[in-house]
């Protein structure tokens, strides 16, 4: 089902790969662009593909509420239903089930809560959450989990995090039983308590899933904090198989993770600032929505060749944002996605030259943590 390829690991533990799945393959670490709705906001597939793209993240759960499980399957999946050749991936939905829609009720059984479309009652299963990944047929799936937010209570971390292992057990049991060919990943929890998440990396551990992810970080907590738990973590999960950080991040914080031994990211910061005026370059983030860049004709990124950076300055970008043209969420999204692309692609270098740990250094001190 899926084969993980380590090719090369720099001395700090990071480390160059490549992934294989159902035919479809993607060098690690990777950085998954985010289509939540079977779309990357304001970006074409063709764009993508000429980016460098090599795997996509959909969202089983608003997958399954608009359009429905059943019309994407008459497709033939998620992949050709949004005209996508490349590797695919799902998330069961568990975050935004209990981030945006209105519990009814969590019990062993699963989830009943409201949509946050048209207020329909709804059961989440862990069963049900693997049939409707099924039923999108993305190459990597993922299990059901409840994850906890920042702050939590000891008491409720342990009883959320003991649940979501709970549930793993079922979900693999329900993959398995259907005899699938997509790879399942397993989720690891336990808050922001290091004991609690020893316990569900071992119970995660035990599990024969294909790829292991680190849950349940960057929801709110202290930066150190993340990356204290993910350094605590990550050398708990099995050496031969991908490691997902979920959720993060941004460049700077991608360039740390990978220091320990993470593979795979996701995040919609790319698209979702790119809309709000933002950009990210290798000096820094920059907001266009500052006055400062009104008349300055010089370019997004001087350090950057993508199409918009050749083409377009600050001052004009500042413009389209300000009179609310599409194009300005268009341009800064595409130069957004061109460099978390290209930062893959560094950092890839940089581990398979036994320097990443330079590498590393100079991007934080480039960037002073402001991307």
């Amino acid at each position: 089902m899926l084969h993980f390829d380590i090719e090369h690991t720099d001395p700090t533990g990071a480390r160059a790969g490549r992934i294989t799945v159902r035919g479809r393959a993607f060098d690690t670490p990777a950085f998954l662009a985010v289509a939540t709705q079977a779309s990357v906001k304001a970006l074409t597939q063709q764009e993508l593909a000429d980016l460098g793209t090599q795997v996509v993240l959909a969202n089983a759960y608003h997958l399954y509420l608009r359009p429905g499980v059943e019309l994407i399957r008459r497709a033939g999946g998620i992949g050709p239903f949004m005209q996508w050749p490349r590797a695919t991936l799902t998330d069961s939905g568990g975050y935004q089930i209990f981030s945006l829609a209105p519990l009814i009720e969590i019990t062993e059984e699963g989830v009943c809560f409201r949509s946050h479309i048209d207020g329909s009652e709804h059961l989440l299963t862990p069963e049900s959450a693997i049939e409707i990944q099924h039923a999108l047929g993305a190459d990597i799936i993922m299990a059901f989990d409840q994850p906890v937010g920042h702050p939590s209570q000891r008491e409720q971390t342990a009883e959320a995090t003991a649940r979501s292992d709970r549930w793993a057990v079922r979900c693999l049991e329900a993959h398995q039983g259907a005899a699938s060919k997509q790879a399942l990943f397993g989720i690891v929890q336990g808050g922001f308590d290091r004991e609690l998440r020893t316990e569900s990396a071992g119970r995660i551990t035990e599990l024969s899933f294909d790829g292991y992810a680190v849950g349940g970080l960057s929801v709110g907590e202290p930066k150190e904090l993340t990356f204290e738990l993910l350094a605590h973590t990550a050398p708990l999960l099995p050496a031969q198989r991908p490691r997902y950080l979920m959720g993060v991040g941004k460049p700077s914080d991608i360039v740390r993770a990978v220091l320990s031994g993470v593979d795979m990211f996701d995040c919609v910061l790319p698209t979702r600032l790119g809309r709000n005026g933002t950009a990210y370059t290798k000096a820094g983030k920059i907001n266009l929505k500052n006055a400062r860049y009104q008349d300055d004709l010089g370019p997004l990124d001087p350090d950057c060749d993508c199409q918009v950076c050749a083409t377009h300055s600050r001052a004009y970008l500042r413009h389209l944002y300000k009179s609310g043209e599409i194009l300005a969420a268009r341009s800064l999204s595409y130069h957004n996605v061109h460099l978390y692309l290209r930062l893959m692609e560094h950092i890839r270098e940089a581990i398979r030259a036994d320097r990443y740990r330079g590498f590393a250094t100079a991007w934080l001190e480039r960037t002073n943590g402001n991307s």
